[in-house]
């Protein structure tokens, strides 16, 4: 562990997944565009530097965690990026880009003969603070068995495939269910206290029942009926992430009628609520047109 890991981007999930592989005790060089955040850094023991290159010149296997396609493929392959580092050997992105970018990606660094592994992750925050995320890493075999061991102090790691964006299209699937689960959840939940049922028995029973579901026995105990919107992920970024799964479908010819329903839906808190919204406040649109709250009495 004497060789030096680089992480760009150390945001809401970037700081705690890099924190974990400093625990573990990797030494990180690493970088992000907030002053705070590489102090904060270095503080725990690690190496800042100004940019991507820095970080590129200075590790052979760098972690990045980004949050758009665009920055991403910014970072990776434009000019002063990673691609013109002199140490570079291979590209981990845990960020959600979509296939059609991660193929992109990959094609140009392979040029200067660097490795791009997808390993974009599923669970939130809470998940990359314990290390419980899901991993899901697609790539070249020989480059992913180098770093698996790095991976697992993140999360669970599940190898999809050689080909570039495997673990990307895996990850959108996912995600397009967890989007599809806030929405159907906070709708069904809305109509129940609209009937009269008390919100938290109505969830206790779901979670019982055979309509438990990852919004029902998490974000609706821990952040909705509480009213904390608190969970630490934007509808910012889950509507970008159901835009590139619509996308992807797109070019794969795959008819999706009821994940096009869960992006308009989205696409509506998106616009009333804004970008930077935690992605539990999703039931405050059903909430609004049903004239009701979903909380405990208490809260009411």
């Amino acid at each position: 562990m004497n060789e030096e890991i680089g992480f760009v981007g150390l945001g809401n999930m970037g700081a705690p997944m890099a924190k974990r592989l400093l625990d573990a005790g990797y030494r990180l060089v690493v970088t992000d565009m907030r002053e705070d955040a590489r102090r904060a850094f270095e503080e725990l023991g690690a190496r800042a530097v100004g940019s991507a290159r820095e970080v590129a010149d200075a590790a052979e296997t760098i972690f990045i965690s980004l949050p758009t396609p665009v920055i991403v493929e910014a970072v990776a392959t434009e000019a002063g990026g990673l691609i013109d580092g002199g140490a570079i050997k291979r590209v981990i992105d845990l960020s959600t880009t979509g296939a059609t970018t991660s193929a992109r990606v990959a094609e140009k660094l392979a040029e200067k003969r660097i490795a791009h592994l997808d390993a974009p992750v599923s669970g939130g925050k809470h998940g990359a603070e314990k290390g419980t995320l899901a991993v899901m890493a697609s790539g070249p075999k020989a480059h992913f068995e180098l770093v698996q061991a790095m991976l697992r102090n993140i999360g669970k790691v599940f190898f999809i495939g050689e080909a570039a964006g495997l673990a990307q299209t895996m990850k959108l699937v996912n995600n397009l269910l967890s989007a599809t689960a806030m929405a159907a959840t906070s709708e069904a939940v809305v109509m129940a206290v609209k009937a009269g049922i008390d919100p938290s028995i109505a969830v206790d029973v779901i979670n019982v029942g055979s309509g438990r579901n990852s919004a029902s026995q998490d974000k609706f105990p821990k952040a909705i009926i509480p009213r904390s919107f608190d969970y630490g992920f934007t509808t910012g970024l889950m509507y970008k992430d159901l835009k590139l799964c619509m996308q992807e479908a797109e070019a794969l010819g795959v008819q999706m009628l009821v994940a096009n329903s869960v992006k308009q839906l989205w696409q509506i808190v998106h616009t009333e609520l804004g970008p930077d919204s935690d992605f539990t406040q999703v039931v405050q649109v059903p909430e609004q047109w049903a004239g009701v709250t979903v909380g405990t009495p208490a809260d009411k």
